[in-house]
């Protein structure tokens, strides 16, 4: 385990996502893996998630891949365009999400605000 626990907890999905499981328990979690998994589920690539007992459960929905990017880059809202090109596999699929000063959001809505940020993960 490293000092990342948004990384960790990503790892963890996409190995329980290779070994086929449909679900996962972290134990180490943060409010900000929360906040990355709450975008997750509102597109639609976790089912859903709960804390009980200092556990977070997390089941898995139509999830292909889902990474911690490192190092957390600062982009421009006229920069998300490049990221979007090097993580994703095509320009409809997936999301980047990015820690703006509003909160975190998708590259979808920073686009639209025009707000930058630091890059997180990407799922697709």
């Amino acid at each position: 385990m490293s000092q990342d626990i948004v990384s960790d907890g990503l790892n963890q999905i996409m190995n329980a996502l290779k070994a086929r499981k449909t679900s996962v328990e972290i134990k180490n979690y943060s409010k900000l893996l929360v906040s990355v998994l709450a975008i997750a589920k509102l597109r639609g690539y976790i089912e859903s998630y709960s804390v009980e007992n200092k556990i977070l459960s997390v089941k898995l929905g139509k999830l292909n891949a889902c990474k911690a990017i490192k190092p957390r880059f600062a982009v421009q809202v006229d920069e998300i365009e490049k990221y979007v090109n090097r993580y994703l596999p095509a320009r409809h699929i997936g999301i980047l999400i990015i820690s703006t000063s509003q909160g975190l959001m998708s590259h979808h809505t920073a686009s639209e605000r025009k707000i930058g940020g630091s890059l997180l993960a990407y799922l697709y």
